[in-house]
C-alpha cells in the first residue's frame, strides 16, 4: 500500500567501519518519516545490503529480514530503527511511521471475491445460479454478490477441495492473543447434540499481500486447526474429478433417492476411486458448467470423515460430526468463538508455525471427502466473513 505523505531525501553514503567504532547512522534509502492509515502495509526495502538484519518498533524487534512491511492496528507515532548488521560496513537508521484513521471508514465484511473454484457438487451451478453463457469471472461476480458485506446468500465449495478466495477492504491485522476473523457457514447441531449433525468442515487459508500488487499470488498457509496432527489426517492429497461419461450405464439406488449412482468418477492420491452420485432432489449437472475442461484436480489436506450412519448402514440417517475447533461451516453460527479463526494459527508447508502480521487474502476449501447417502457429498458452504478487529 503507499503510504501517504513521503519527506524525501537523498541517499548517504555509507560511513566506513574504520572511521568509527560506532555503528554509522545513516540512511539507506528510506524516508525519514511516513504517514500511513491504520491497517495498511508500508513496505520497506532498503537499497543496501549486508551480513544480517534487524528491524524493531518502539524498541521490540520484529523482523530479521532484509525487507520489512510495517502495519499497525491502533493510531500513533511508531519509532523504527533497521540495522545492517555487517563486520565491515554496519549501519543503522532510524524513523518514524505516523499512523493515521482512514478516510473512508472501512468495513468489517468481505469487500472482494478473487476466485470462485468449486469441486462438483449437487448445489454447484445453484449456489450461485449458472446461466447460460456465464464465464468464470462472471461466477466470481456472482459468487461477490453473495458473501460480499452483509449478505447472507449461502455459496457452495462442493466435493472436497473445492475452494473461494476473498479479501476485505484493508490489511487484517494479527492481534496477539485474540480471534482475528470470523466465517459464517450453515452448520447447525442436531437436536439435542452439542456437537454437530450438519457438519460440514472446511479448511481455511490466509496470505499476505508481500508483493503488493492486490492479487492473491503470495505464499498461503494453513490454520492449523484442531485435526492438523490427528493421525487420520492426510496432508498433501490430491483427487481428480471427471466429466460424467456421457455413455454411462444410468443406475439408480434401491430407495430411489439417488438417480445416478455412477455420475462423477473421482481417482486421489492414495489410490482410491469412487463417484459423487446424482440425487433425486437436485437434477441439475454438478460439473461445474463454466468450466471447458474434462477433469478437475485439487489438493490440500484431507480430514478424517466426519459422518456416521445411525441407521443401522442402510443410508438414511447420517450424523455429520463437528471438529472441536479451526473449520468453516463447522459450528453452529451462534457459536461465535468456534467460528473464530485467529492467525496466529498459521503454518507453513512443512507444519512449521509461521508468524504473520496480518493476512488481505482468505481461502476456504471444503476438507472432506465423503459421500453420505441421500444428503449427497459433504461440501462446505459459507454466507459471510469480517474482520473482528473492526466494529
Amino acid at each position: 500500500m503507499k503510504a501517504l505523505k513521503h519527506i524525501s531525501i537523498s541517499l548517504l553514503s555509507a560511513l566506513a567501519a574504520a572511521c568509527s567504532e560506532e555503528i554509522p547512522v545513516v540512511n539507506l534509502g528510506i524516508d525519514d518519516s511516513y504517514t500511513i492509515e491504520r491497517m495498511t502495509k508500508l513496505p520497506l526495502q532498503p537499497a543496501l545490503t549486508g551480513q544480517s538484519y534487524c528491524w524493531r518498533v518502539n524498541g521490540e524487534q520484529v523482523s530479521t529480514d532484509r525487507n520489512y512491511v510495517f502495519m499497525a492496528a491502533d493510531e500513533g507515532t511508531y519509532h523504527l530503527s533497521f540495522e545492517i548488521i555487517d563486520p565491515e560496513n554496519p549501519m543503522r537508521f532510524d524513523f518514524d511511521v505516523r499512523v493515521v484513521h482512514e478516510e473512508v471508514e472501512y468495513s468489517p465484511y468481505i469487500a472482494k471475491v478473487y476466485e470462485y473454484c468449486p469441486a462438483p457438487g449437487q448445489f454447484v451451478n445453484v449456489m450461485p445460479e449458472y446461466s447460460d453463457g456465464d464465464t468464470y469471472a462472471d461466477m466470481v461476480r456472482k459468487a461477490e454478490e453473495s458473501i460480499s458485506g452483509t449478505n447472507d446468500v449461502l455459496v457452495s465449495l462442493g466435493g472436497f477441495g473445492g475452494y473461494i478466495t476473498f479479501g476485505f477492504d484493508h490489511t487484517v491485522i494479527n492481534i496477539p492473543g485474540q480471534k482475528d476473523f470470523r466465517i459464517w457457514g450453515n452448520a447447525f447441531n442436531e437436536l439435542g447434540s452439542t456437537n454437530g449433525g450438519s457438519a460440514e468442515p472446511g479448511i481455511v487459508m490466509v496470505s499476505l499481500d508481500t508483493n503488493c500488487n492486490g492479487l492473491p499470488d503470495d505464499p498461503w498457509y494453513e490454520l492449523a486447526g484442531s485435526e492438523y496432527h490427528n493421525p487420520l489426517t492426510i496432508h498433501n492429497y490430491l483427487i481428480t474429478y471427471h466429466q460424467p461419461n456421457p455413455n454411462r450405464e444410468i443406475v439408480a439406488d434401491r430407495t430411489g433417492a439417488l438417480t445416478d449412482l455412477y455420475y462423477i468418477p473421482w481417482t486421489d492420491s492414495e489410490g482410491q476411486s469412487g463417484y459423487i452420485a446424482k440425487n433425486q432432489f437436485h437434477s441439475q449437472d454438478y460439473f461445474p458448467k463454466w468450466l471447458d475442461s474434462s477433469t478437475l484436480t485439487f489438493s490440500g489436506t484431507l480430514l478424517p470423515p466426519n459422518a456416521e450412519d445411525r441407521s443401522g448402514g442402510r443410508g438414511t440417517n447420517f450424523f455429520l460430526a463437528s471438529y472441536p475447533w479451526g473449520y468453516a461451516d463447522n459450528k453452529p453460527n451462534d457459536e461465535a468463538d468456534l467460528c473464530s479463526f485467529d492467525i496466529a494459527w498459521a503454518v507453513d508447508p512443512a507444519g512449521t508455525p509461521i508468524a504473520l502480521p496480518g493476512i488481505d487474502f482468505v481461502r476456504v476449501y471444503t476438507g472432506v471427502n465423503q459421500y453420505c447417502g441421500w444428503i449427497g457429498e459433504t461440501s462446505t458452504e459459507i454466507t459471510r466473513a469480517a474482520d473482528l478487529h473492526i466494529q
